[in-house]
């Protein structure tokens, strides 16, 4: 779509993201798979802008003047077997509203916001999602730069991207992301802030 206008999230964006994100993943499917009864990935942006996420990587999808879509980036690292660790980026969640997904507007927010971090000096994107999706921007899987997920495990879902090349050359170890993206997230504070929409 020609008439996307991306930019930074602002302040006054906050809540409309968050109901934005919540539609987004509100989906009985979706849900099933949480095993819990409200979407999750809402309260994972509430949070992230508090802790982890980084403001310069946080964007909105506009179409003539409404927020249609929104990514966030949040820090994260590589811990090495020596404990040294090296400095990556985690993406997600990254939310279409429903009536406008399958338009290219995900994919326009991943190919500007990759083009941003790439900008700013950031050395590589590592993060866990549809191996039949993301591969198209460039990412592989993780285990082609023998990184582990936390639990020293890799599957097809587990991919990466070098921003600088070479940067994950002579790196091994385990990815490390925000907590907030534990499976151990207080599932009783998302329902909470959950009965605020």
């Amino acid at each position: 779509m020609d008439n996307i206008n991306i930019r930074l999230e602002t302040r006054l964006d906050h809540r409309i993201v968050e109901e934005l994100t919540r539609a987004a993943f509100s989906s009985p499917d979706r849900l099933e798979r949480s095993k819990v009864d409200c979407p999750m990935e809402h309260y994972m942006v509430h949070q992230l802008r508090k802790k982890d996420g980084i403001m310069d990587l946080n964007f909105v999808a506009e179409i003539d003047g409404k927020i249609v879509g929104h990514v966030i980036y949040s820090y994260a690292h590589i811990l090495q077997s020596d404990g040294m660790k090296v400095a990556v980026l985690n993406f997600g969640p990254l939310s279409v509203c429903p009536q406008h997904q399958h338009k290219g507007i995900g994919s326009a927010l991943m190919r500007y916001s990759i083009d941003k971090a790439r900008g700013l000096g950031h050395g590589a994107i590592l993060f866990f999602g549809h191996p039949d999706y993301y591969p198209r921007f460039g990412f592989v899987a993780a285990s082609k730069f023998n990184i582990t997920d936390c639990n020293g495990r890799n599957h097809p879902a587990f991919m990466a991207m070098e921003l600088k090349p070479g940067y994950l050359a002579n790196v091994t170890g385990r990815f490390i992301e925000s907590e907030i993206y534990s499976d151990d997230l207080n599932r009783e504070q998302a329902k909470e802030f959950d009965k605020e929409f």
